[in-house]
């Protein structure tokens, strides 16, 4: 009961933003329920600066119901289709993952942008965007305006890409028989799942391909998805070398550990022994849904906390790394499909 009654008014505030965003997303995939609900949180939240006891349930809602939707996010892989798959894809996934975070760390010493905001944009750049910054918030303890800046930048590089690239990758001579060559580039150049969707859709949709380039692309994202085990395991032992936090408290592993990676591990593990005992993949799809739902819910906490003014100021330097990040993916995407003959 003290649980309700210290986080119901902030939890009831999230969800009054976070329905409509949802069904916004829905009529609207390319832009996504996340985007619309960080959005509206900070339109909101200048017109309600002084929260009080609305803070507690906003707070549980931005940290915890975050970690819950990527634990929930596991139930929609299956670890055998993704072998599979990675066995064609994998070399250009690690090099593009490689190539974004080399990159954001380069420009976070030259351009002086703080670790925080650099590690967001590298990593959701380089993994699976909205879903890689929500599980490494947490284990670098980024605070809100630092995820809603990630966001917002890996959405506008997003939006770019579903837009721009069915009709460049007609330009550069993708096979326009097969959905294989631009369905592995989609889901390796493109950040987020509804953008990687958008875009695999719309090359499907100008050459009659049924859903083969779609299937292809979010298999691939998929596989990519796995990259957020290593990469908030490595980011928690750093964390735990530097040895404190910013206020001189000594750090440990138990305390910053991410645990809940370990249930979106066993939540695959799960998927995939299921579906080998025959249980439909359809099965999982409500709590994929839930998932989803999850983290529009927990971007609408998000945006109450960010204020929008700041953020406006202080985005250009981030944006620059997205941008770089963003064109350096593309490239070597580009570069290990034409050296390995898929295009």
């Amino acid at each position: 009961m003290d649980f309700i009654s210290k986080n119901s008014k902030g939890l009831a505030l999230c969800l009054a933003i976070a329905i409509p965003s949802w069904f916004l997303g829905k009529a609207f995939p390319l832009v996504g329920g996340a985007v619309i609900a960080i959005l509206a949180g900070m339109v909101v939240t200048l017109f309600f600066k002084e929260k009080g006891s609305f803070e507690p349930g906003i707070k549980f809602t931005s940290k915890k119901i975050l970690q819950w939707a990527v634990v929930l996010l596991g139930f929609g892989l299956n670890l055998h289709v993704i072998v599979e798959t990675g066995k064609q894809s994998l070399p250009i996934i690690v090099c593009t993952i490689a190539t974004s975070l080399v990159v954001s760390y380069l420009l976070h010493k030259v351009m002086k942008i703080p670790s925080n905001i650099s590690t967001l944009v590298g990593v959701g750049s380089s993994i699976c965007g909205g879903s890689a910054i929500a599980a490494t918030a947490p284990v670098i303890d980024a605070d809100d305006e630092e995820v809603a800046q990630a966001i917002s930048i890996i959405f506008f590089f997003n939006v770019l890409a579903a837009i721009i690239f069915p009709p460049f990758g007609n330009a550069i001579g993708f096979d326009t028989s097969s959905g294989e060559a631009f369905g592995i580039f989609a889901g390796t150049a493109v950040n987020d799942t509804s953008s990687v969707t958008a875009c695999a859709a719309t090359w499907d949709s100008m050459w009659n391909l049924g859903a083969a380039t779609l299937d292809k692309a979010v298999t691939v994202k998929l596989t990519r998805t796995l990259a957020i085990i290593p990469i908030t395991l490595v980011l928690a032992f750093l964390r735990t070398k530097k040895g404190q936090t910013a206020d001189g408290k000594v750090v440990s592993i138990k305390q910053i550990f991410p645990f809940f990676i370990l249930y979106f591990i066993g939540a695959s593990i799960i998927t995939t022994v299921a579906v080998s005992a025959g249980v439909s993949a359809d099965f999982f799809t409500p709590v994929k849904e839930l998932s989803k739902f999850f983290i529009v819910l927990s971007m609408a906490a998000i945006g109450l906390n960010t204020d929008i003014v700041k953020l406006i100021k202080t985005g250009g330097k981030p944006l620059v790394m997205g941008l770089a990040c963003w064109i350096s993916i593309t490239a070597v995407s580009l570069i290990l499909q034409h050296m390995m003959g898929l295009w």
